[in-house]
């Protein structure tokens, strides 16, 4: 009875497996364009937040994780509701995997802290180009961590984004905003480097983990566990600091344009922020930490132009060389 058993959970495995490989491309591609529209968006609308008088970092902290309950749907309607699907959530979800999960979960928060604090005070097409540097970290973290390949053509891109990175850092002072002091521009400047260095770390650990993940679905469920422990990470640090009624005062008396495009900016950022996480995370399972990595390195360039196009931020000299 018990080989029975056995063998139907194996064949249960090997079924999951399959209709992932049949799904491989479709799901890649759904990822891409959530890895792109988020990423994109993401950075444009925290920038705005900033912009016009928004000032907490908690807040800006706190959307990037609290989408999590988008989450719930891909969880739990494929079983429950739709019936497409003969494994029942959080199968094989192990203490071991739920305890990695939410240690992963409050790195991401202390990250998605670091990036508020950078982009609070940089330009996007400067924080976008200093993120750049993550792809440094991510080979290098990827070679000592999961056996990355170190070839002529992953070196010789450490060492331009290291250049591209040092060059912004010598022409920072021609680059900030005039009402900026330099001690909080070199804030923002380390910070977001610090916020490359955790999410390049975050991908190879990822990418191991995810070795013992044996379906898509399960996956989903490992980022619903790691954004809800970012959230409360940065719930715990929104109730300290008054954030949440401080977003109540902001969107009434500090948003220089008014309250109703306050919180749609809010909950766009919930969202895309989601998207961008979801397609990450996506991208690392169905491929390689590294390309993961190289992705989001591909579109910190659209960052880049997009603060240019949105912002009007200045686009010469250092930073046309560094891009």
């Amino acid at each position: 009875m018990n080989i029975n058993t056995s063998n139907n959970h194996d064949n249960g495995e090997q079924d999951q497996k399959g209709v992932s490989k049949k799904r491989y491309m479709p799901l890649l591609l759904i990822n891409y364009t959530c890895l792109f529209l988020g990423s994109v968006s993401s950075s444009l609308l925290s920038k705005y937040y900033f912009n016009h008088k928004g000032s907490n970092k908690w807040v800006s902290t706190w959307v990037q994780s609290a989408g999590f309950p988008f989450l719930l749907l891909p969880v739990f309607l494929p079983y429950y509701l739709f019936q497409c699907t003969q494994r029942k959530p959080f199968t094989r979800f192990t203490p071991r995997i739920l305890s990695l999960s939410i240690f992963i979960g409050l790195m991401l928060g202390l990250n998605n802290l670091l990036f508020s604090w950078g982009n609070s005070y940089l330009p996007v097409s400067t924080s976008a180009l200093l993120l750049s540097s993550q792809l440094v970290f991510n080979l290098i973290l990827s070679a000592i961590m999961v056996k990355q390949k170190i070839t002529f053509t992953n070196l010789n891109c450490v060492i331009l984004l290291t250049l591209s990175s040092i060059l912004l850092a010598l022409g920072s002072n021609h680059d900030k905003p005039q009402d900026l002091t330099p001690t909080k521009y070199m804030i923002g400047f380390v910070a977001t480097i610090g916020a490359g260095l955790l999410f390049a770390l975050y991908l190879p650990i990822m990418e191991m983990i995810y070795k013992k993940v044996y379906c898509y679905a399960m996956m989903i469920e490992m980022q619903l566990v790691m954004e809800l422990s970012a959230t409360i990470l940065a719930s715990v640090g929104m109730v300290w600091d008054g954030g949440f009624t401080e977003m109540r005062k902001e969107s009434k008396e500090v948003f220089d344009k008014g309250e109703g495009v306050y919180w749609v900016t809010i909950i766009t950022n919930v969202v895309t922020w989601q998207l961008c996480f979801m397609g990450t995370a996506g991208t690392v399972f169905l491929t390689c930490s590294l390309t993961g990595g190289i992705c989001m390195t591909a579109l910190l360039g659209l960052n880049v132009l997009g603060g240019v196009l949105v912002y009007r931020e200045d686009f010469g000299g250092v930073k046309i060389v560094s891009t």
